[in-house]
């Protein structure tokens, strides 16, 4: 979800090569040819699926080959199950992504090529962050943007480097602030999670704090009338960054073990469930964008 681009702690590079033929449609100036993934984990893995659903060549790179085989057939798993549920992305068939993907141990030859590295997980939650450090080239965070919008993830551009990137910050603030409600004894780890899931949730899968202010009221102007000194007073009501240890972690770790215990078969079904909502949610939200 979160990239950058160029130097520093840098998790998404873009390099301009040698372009050939690209099965869709390109961007303006732009015609990459294929991509390479550095590394076939479960964010490699998620990568090189959202780059075929777009048509591009992917070559997949890790340094074992057996580590390799078993991503290679962990795709083609995932990829037939999204195809049968109705969920797979793209225009293309399973057999025809699948047919894109190859995969490699000579890191040299992976990139040999390629139009644009990708080093970070999005099949499911497509936003992308694209940060450009002080030396990147304009014109490489347009492109990479660009590329981005080709095989339907969201970019968005940050205009310099921040900890934390802006995804991680807003969740770490919820967490922050949830983890000191439960640790206070207001409120149980469980019904913590349903105020953000049958509450918060349901609107920011849809639209963004902003837009919820802006529509709440008259506009931003009237609703920082209306409520900002009601909204300094609860934030300053707001407790120190917590230490994520101790008491606070071994009761919220038991209520969420109680809820889903960590047993791998049982952490397994639930993120399949997870990803099950997250990928109707994408489709719903795309239905609704073309309505």
């Amino acid at each position: 979800m979160a990239g950058a681009v160029g130097g520093g702690r840098a998790r998404v590079k873009a390099e301009v090569a040698v372009a050939a033929h690209l099965p869709v449609p390109a961007p303006a100036g732009m015609e990459p040819s294929q991509v390479a993934i550095i590394g076939s984990g479960l964010i490699g893995c998620s990568w090189a699926m959202v780059f075929a659903a777009g048509g591009f060549k992917v070559k997949l790179y890790d340094i074992a080959q057996q580590q390799l085989t078993s991503a290679l057939e962990n795709i083609r798993k995932q990829m037939k199950e999204l195809e049968e549920s109705g969920f797979l992305k793209g225009a293309l068939s399973a057999e025809q992504q699948l047919a894109l993907i190859s995969i490699c141990t000579d890191l040299r030859a992976a990139v040999e090529g390629a139009t644009f590295i990708q080093v970070n997980p999005p099949y499911f939650v497509p936003l992308v962050e694209i940060v450009p450090h002080p030396e990147t080239d304009p014109s490489t965070t347009e492109r990479t943007y660009a590329l981005m919008k080709t095989i339907g993830q969201s970019p968005v551009k940050l205009n310099r480097e921040i900890e934390g990137f802006v995804l991680n910050r807003l969740q770490y603030a919820v967490i922050s602030e949830a983890w000191r409600l439960v640790g206070e004894g207001l409120i149980s780890p469980t019904d913590l999670d349903l105020v953000m899931s049958d509450g918060l949730g349901m609107r920011y899968a849809f639209i963004g704090p902003l837009e919820t202010m802006h529509l709440n009221a008259k506009g931003i102007s009237n609703y920082c009338e209306r409520y900002r000194e009601g909204m300094r007073l609860v934030l300053n009501t707001f407790g120190p960054v917590p230490e994520f240890s101790g008491e606070i972690e071994q009761k919220i770790s038991q209520a969420m073990s109680e809820k889903i215990p960590v047993v791998p078969k049982v952490l397994d079904a639930r993120r399949k469930r997870r990803d099950e909502y997250l990928t109707g949610l994408a489709k719903l939200k795309k239905q609704m964008k073309s309505d």
